[in-house]
């Protein structure tokens, strides 16, 4: 078993080479620019819940738990009527997101029971942090690479460790992107509980930021990075086990968080252009117009009758008069399934499936 150091005994000296303060200075600014591109958006839920279910999807993807962006956003609009397992975990990783949100918008901090609660809501159990050995780690020919800390005194200690590292920034002057690349490999070192660790993890990576006021609110994603990059993010993990290769770490978590923030620049962009298109053309040619149905529609990708009727404060007919209309116009798209209409956001869904 791989001794695991606490984070503050790293030299911070040794994060100041030429390529890492390169790729420090560009992830920043594009992280900036993100940061302000989201402020733009009158309404943010549209971006929590929306970019929170890709999130969801993608990072579900690489504990091998597949789904659609229909199954995902019909369960969304129908979550008792619809009963594909993989859809019913991812909705659960959204659900521990905005958990977390929360927590961290209320505190200002990032603590191992906003963890424990984070892991509880994807799980949907009450185990806590590991009491008992945790799993080792085998490569493709079933050799042990890595072997997590087996007693549970140690876990809790390390996490305490790993607490006071993420909200004192005396422990380490770096900057908080360098911060959370360190973070987020000694979380899923420690293997903290018997599940969940892979997701719970990078639910941290974005609500750190968050803390740290690097984002508003939780819109950078790094999953979908990781599910291109799967062989370099494990290697690198294990890296900085074997050999010490905390800046190759660095580095890559950097062009993470670069990479990201450009692909989620142009997809706040382009839901805000599409949110115009629709606020602009439904004014003009429906005298049912309100900013509340505009907010619906980018709110839920998949909606229904009921969803209309309960939000807007009409009646059925009333709400199912407008989705037709809509639909009659080509804003929206109509979807029978079962005894049940779904109406979908074309542009919306067009964004989020590219």
């Amino acid at each position: 078993m791989t001794p695991i150091t606490p984070l503050e005994h790293l030299n911070a000296e040794r994060f100041d080479t030429p390529l890492i303060l390169k790729k420090l200075t560009s992830s920043s600014r594009y992280l900036a620019e993100l940061k302000g591109v989201v402020a733009s958006i009158p309404n943010q839920g549209i971006l929590i819940n929306t970019l929170g279910l890709q999130e969801a999807k993608d990072s579900s993807e690489i504990e091998n738990i597949v789904t659609t962006h229909d199954e995902l956003f019909r369960d969304d609009a129908d979550p008792d009527g619809f009963a594909n397992p993989a859809a019913k975990e991812v909705m659960r990783y959204r659900q521990a997101l905005r958990v977390g949100y929360e927590q961290v918008r209320q505190t200002g901090l990032l603590t191992v029971n906003h963890i424990v609660q984070i892991q509880c809501e994807l799980e949907r159990n009450n185990a806590g942090l590991r009491k008992l050995p945790g799993t080792s780690l085998k490569d493709n020919r079933g050799c042990t690479v890595y072997t997590p800390p087996q007693s549970p005194q140690e876990v809790v200690t390390l996490m305490a460790g790993l607490e006071r590292f993420m909200n004192d920034p005396d422990l380490m002057p770096v900057d908080p992107l360098i911060k959370m690349a360190l973070i987020h490999h000694q979380f899923e070192s420690i293997h903290p509980f018997y599940d969940g660790n892979g997701r719970t993890g990078r639910i941290v990576n974005v609500l750190y930021l968050v803390k740290e006021g690097l984002l508003d609110i939780p819109v950078l994603y790094l999953s979908q990075h990781i599910v291109r990059t799967k062989a370099d993010y494990y290697r690198l993990l294990q890296a900085v086990r074997d050999d010490d290769a905390w800046e190759e770490w660095v580095l890559y978590m950097l062009e993470a968080v670069e990479q990201t923030a450009l692909k989620t620049i142009h997809t706040v962009q382009a839901i805000k252009a599409a949110l115009m298109d629709y606020k602009h053309r439904i004014r003009e040619t429906h005298k049912f117009y309100s900013q509340d149905l505009i907010n619906h529609l980018f709110i839920h990708p998949y909606t229904k009758i009921e969803f209309l009727q309960n939000e807007l404060g009409i009646s059925r007919i009333t709400a199912t008069r407008y989705l037709d209309a809509l639909t009659q116009d080509g804003f929206l798209v109509k979807h029978k399934v079962g005894r049940s209409n779904y109406y979908v956001n074309q542009a919306l869904n067009q964004i989020l499936l590219n």
